[in-house]
């Protein structure tokens, strides 16, 4: 069963190299530079991983994760967190986040982070 994979990025450059390479790697990928379409999309697209920026066109990614990990269905849907703030990963892990990927990043380690999250 082909894996899905949902990520939001108010960066469309971003959203393009992370949707084609999960897209490469044969996950099912869904993207989207809209915050308020994460919980809609969620019910809907029902992904077995989650990408989030940290900040999202005012938005909070952290916030965003402590209300998928809290939602009953979704708890257990791993996320990962992009930042650019590289000091700040106890904050970010304080979300909830399974793992944070640090900005500029690598495509290997993306790709390594979501295999070990749902392989």
């Amino acid at each position: 069963m082909v894996k899905r994979i949902l990520v939001l990025d108010d960066n469309q450059d971003i959203l393009d190299i992370v949707h084609e390479t999960l897209t490469y790697e044969n996950f099912e990928v869904k993207s989207t530079g809209e915050s308020k379409n994460v919980m809609p999309l969620l019910e809907d697209f029902n992904p077995n991983l989650v990408i989030l920026d940290y900040r999202v066109a005012g938005t909070n990614g952290g916030e965003l994760c402590r209300n998928i990990k809290a939602h009953p269905k979704f708890s257990n849907v791993p996320v990962i967190i992009f930042s650019a703030y590289v000091n700040r990963e106890a904050d970010l892990y304080a979300y909830g986040c399974d793992a944070i990927i640090n900005k500029p990043f690598d495509l290997t380690e993306l790709v390594e982070k979501v295999n070990n999250l749902i392989a």
